[in-house]
């Protein structure tokens, strides 16, 4: 199967900063790969030039065979740290703008999981604590058809009741080509559905393995293993 992302020397600088350094990748299709680093280590920046939201300094990147651009955004599904959606904006309205935007996103998808929620779909974006907000987010980015679901922090700001419900809902709703990989920084809250994990420190890949070899090889859980490489 051909891979689905490929990174070859990606570097990305802010002035003096170096935020990414040579980063070589290659993801396969059909994973669910934890993206893993402490803060500053360059998560974010590499999601955002997956997405076309920033232009590599040096290197390249790759999604399906193609460089980040319009073609890429029609294969991509991308959940950003922050809430971009509009307050006055009820629920039901985005989900007819995400339906004419995206010839993939599926409203039936959508209203079934509002449903299980519990959230109005008549509902004002400006009505909602932030949690609600970023489910609802999360809603509209997994109820699309994508090959790569780029996730920044998906289940920071919702309450622990819900994350459990809002895992299962990204490993029910993706189709079993396409890849997502998951920023964040609560390991032990995801690592039950990851199937492989990249540990990025200071702009560069330390470890890319399966979660697999690193309980067999380890005898480790992920959120064991990150707490030794990083000292947390």
């Amino acid at each position: 199967m051909s891979a689905i992302l490929e990174c070859s020397n990606l570097t990305k600088v802010y002035g003096t900063k170096q935020a990414l350094t040579n980063v070589n990748l290659r993801l396969e299709r059909g994973r669910i790969v934890g993206l893993l680093g402490p803060n500053g280590s360059g998560k974010s920046t590499f999601i955002k030039l997956c997405n076309d939201l920033l232009t590599p300094t040096s290197g390249s990147i790759h999604i399906g065979g193609m460089k980040p651009g319009v073609e890429t955004k029609k294969m991509v599904s991308y959940l950003p740290e922050r809430t971009y959606l509009n307050d006055w904006m009820s629920v039901s309205q985005i989900i007819d703008f995400f339906k004419d935007f995206y010839a993939d996103f599926k409203p039936e998808k959508a209203y079934d999981m509002l449903k299980r929620l519990n959230i109005n779909p008549t509902d004002k974006l400006k009505t909602m604590s932030k949690g609600t907000k970023e489910k609802v987010q999360l809603i509209l980015v997994m109820s699309r058809e994508a090959d790569l679901y780029l996730l920044d922090e998906p289940i920071g700001g919702v309450d622990p009741a819900a994350r459990d419900y809002i895992l299962d809902t990204i490993i029910k709703n993706y189709n079993e080509n396409a890849t997502v990989i998951i920023s964040t920084h609560l390991i032990s809250d995801v690592e039950k559905i990851l199937d492989d994990v990249i540990f990025l420190n200071n702009g560069q890949i330390v470890l890319t393995s399966s979660v697999d070899d690193i309980r067999d090889k380890n005898g480790k859980s992920v959120d064991a293993l990150f707490r030794e490489v990083f000292r947390c």
